[in-house]
């Protein structure tokens, strides 16, 4: 499989030549990124299992402690770890700048949907709208409207991180600046043939309506041409109102949807709430990695994870 050749291309290139910067991420998707990007040359440290809502975790001292102390910190960003990055440059992380991964340059980011019923958006339009080659200011830029920081399930935008990561590492460490960039590399070209493959395994059932239980697939919607037509919760995960409730409801019967997904992380109580006295059946969709191993293979894992479950449930 192509992701083997990436794996043994990139221990080709991961002869370390110090010791490593010691590096922290934040969620398993992101973690899996630099892991691929440093290869060999050390292991970076995982803050948040793929068990826990990065939307709401909370950090123990011991963990605040460490981020202080490490040479980098990656996030996701763009409001994805709210709790956690409102510590970067602060006095109890030792004014430690966590690196953004959502706006490194290449990465494009799409607009939070308003409302659980949401209209159909133009997503090649949207894409247009905010790409971050075009940001002068990563750390002062105030992003309005707010964008959906789930920007990894696009193998584009986890491409961009790559490289992105790749650079962050080098400036740390620049005696493996080589190994890092040829790592980063690699792992762009293992992408280029995952992309073919959810393409393909997806198309029978591209045009088959569904319900998420909260707004994080929009990124692999748009790549993958999918056609979700709601959300239980918004990109935030926050509960949903009664009227969100029955504008999913009555989206789900003026479309037919043919499945509503939950997720490990969430309670499936609205997921019942919503499909109730309807036809439309459930499955289950992961965007973090819930059960997933951390490390470079994480990452084909989840999308590959997200295919089938999609077309198990949408195809059956």
């Amino acid at each position: 499989m192509r992701f083997r050749s990436f794996l043994i291309a990139t221990a080709m290139f991961s002869t370390p030549a110090l010791a490593a910067p010691k590096v922290i991420v934040s969620v398993v998707p992101a973690h899996a990124i630099v892991s691929a990007v440093m290869g060999d040359t050390g292991k970076p440290e995982l803050l948040l299992s793929g068990k826990m809502s990065e939307h709401t975790a909370n950090f123990s001292p011991m963990q605040i402690s460490a981020l202080g102390k490490a040479d980098l910190v990656f996030v996701i960003g763009t409001g994805l770890e709210a709790k956690l990055t409102q510590l970067s440059g602060s006095e109890a992380v030792n004014g430690k700048a966590f690196f953004e991964l959502s706006k490194a340059d290449g990465v494009k980011t799409l607009p939070k949907r308003e409302g659980g019923a949401w209209e159909t958006h133009d997503h090649e339009a949207e894409e247009a709208g905010h790409d971050h080659d075009n940001d002068k200011d990563h750390d002062s830029e105030v992003m309005a409207p707010a964008f959906d920081p789930h920007s990894w399930l696009d193998p584009v935008n986890a491409a961009a991180m790559a490289r992105a990561a790749a650079k962050e590492l080098s400036k740390a460490d620049p005696d493996n600046a080589a190994t890092y960039a040829a790592n980063a590399e690699a792992f762009t070209a293992s992408l280029d043939a995952l992309s073919a493959e959810i393409t393909t395994e997806l198309a029978p059932v591209r045009d088959k309506p569904y319900v998420v239980f909260h707004d994080a697939y929009q990124y692999f919607e748009a790549r993958f041409g999918l056609k979700a037509v709601g959300s239980i919760s918004d990109a935030s995960a926050a509960s949903p109102s009664a009227r969100q409730l029955k504008e999913v409801r009555d989206k789900l019967a003026e479309t037919n949807a043919v499945c509503v997904f939950r997720e490990p992380q969430f309670d499936d109580n609205f997921v019942r709430v919503v499909i109730e006295g309807t036809k439309a059946k459930t499955g289950i969709l992961d965007g973090i990695g819930a059960d997933l191993e951390p490390g470079p293979a994480a990452y084909p894992a989840l999308l590959r994870n997200l295919a089938k479950n999609l077309k198990d449930c949408l195809g059956g």
